[in-house]
């Protein structure tokens, strides 16, 4: 039944929100984001627990200021995802301004590949859609597979209408889809802020110790691609805006594995700087650092399932595959499988 009433919500979505008038879809986010902050459920309770760590000196009134911007801004994220396959390319085109793109579009011509990395920042959707249609540029992607399966149909179907080739994590299979693309000089575009699985890679990041997938470092290390970390972020204005950060080069010494770990905290680095400087727009609703997850629950704890905030799940094109969900729909998990 739940399964059932998690695909109808997702539905209804994209059935009715893509044909309200922009202003209404604007205001019934807003409309949905305040209630649910009102409530303070568990998500945004972790969302202002978060946001503690980005900004440490903030007062409570300050914190509760900026998870109040963030589920707005998270609920943006949702009315734009439910209109992008209504939006027409001009509207996709005007809809994103990219600071610093020469380092996609250097990379791009150079013929190696390009791997973009993503943390859980306003409309990757959105940034996805723009590269697809002003770029004129199709890319590989990874996602998680949910339950129930028609749910999973949907957001790939979606994907795939917005010019994404899109794979499934599960059995490990993708990384060599992936490697594949980059080494025929391909993009490849993956979610990598947040991997609590036994793969994830340590690093520093907000002055604590959270885990992050190895995939993009290692897929660059091993074909040869660029490596470009991306933030986005929202103002006043209906444009999203996002900056593409220099390129992470592969280390000159040390094992594959020592390698990914130093061009992974790079990429922790560079999110940070990011999140830092617009974390109303960094939508991280779930336990992030291990430090703060109750070890009797482990990461899939109650705070990780669904709808507890009566908002929907927002889904990851996951840069590893394992642990990163938002709460909402189930994930078929592998877990001991390395996924990019």
């Amino acid at each position: 039944m739940r399964e059932r009433l998690t695909d109808a919500l997702y539905g209804l979505g994209w059935g009715t929100v893509k044909k309200l008038p922009e202003p209404v879809a604007v205001g019934l986010g807003r409309i949905i984001a305040d209630q649910a902050w009102k409530r303070r459920g568990k998500g945004v309770l972790r969302l202002e627990a978060n946001l503690a760590r980005v900004v440490p000196d903030a007062s409570p009134p300050r914190l509760a200021e900026l998870s109040r911007a963030g589920m707005r801004s998270y609920m943006r994220y949702w009315m734009e995802s439910f209109r992008l396959p209504a939006w027409s390319k001009e509207r996709v085109r005007n809809g994103f301004d990219l600071a610093d793109g020469h380092h996609l579009r250097d990379g791009l011509a150079s013929g190696r590949g390009v791997v973009l990395a993503l943390p859980h920042m306003a409309n990757y959707d959105l940034a996805g859609a723009w590269v697809t249609t002003e770029l004129g540029v199709p890319f590989t992607t990874v996602a998680e597979r949910l339950k129930p399966e028609t749910l999973y149909d949907r957001f790939v179907a979606y994907r795939e209408g917005l010019g994404m080739e899109v794979l499934p994590h599960t059995g490990g299979s993708a990384f060599g889809t992936l490697a594949r693309r980059l080494r025929a000089g391909g993009l490849v575009c993956l979610v990598a802020d947040r991997d609590l699985s036994a793969s994830g890679v340590e690093v520093e990041f907000f002055g604590g110790t959270a885990k992050m997938p190895a995939g993009p470092a290692r897929l660059a290390a091993q074909t040869g691609a660029l490596l470009l970390p991306v933030t986005l972020w929202y103002d006043d204005s209906p444009v999203m805006r996002g900056r593409v950060h220099p390129p992470i080069e592969v280390p000159a010494t040390g094992t594959r594995a020592e390698q990914a770990a130093a061009m992974t905290q790079e990429l922790a680095d560079a999110f940070a700087a990011g999140i830092a400087a617009h974390p109303e727009d960094w939508h991280m609703l779930q336990r992030l650092w291990p430090a703060d997850l109750d070890p009797a629950a482990g990461p899939g704890n109650g705070e990780d399932q669904a709808l507890g905030n009566g908002l929907p799940a927002q889904p990851d094109r996951t840069g590893s595959g394992s642990g990163r969900a938002a709460a909402g729909p189930q994930r078929d998990e592998s877990p001991g499988t390395e996924k990019p």
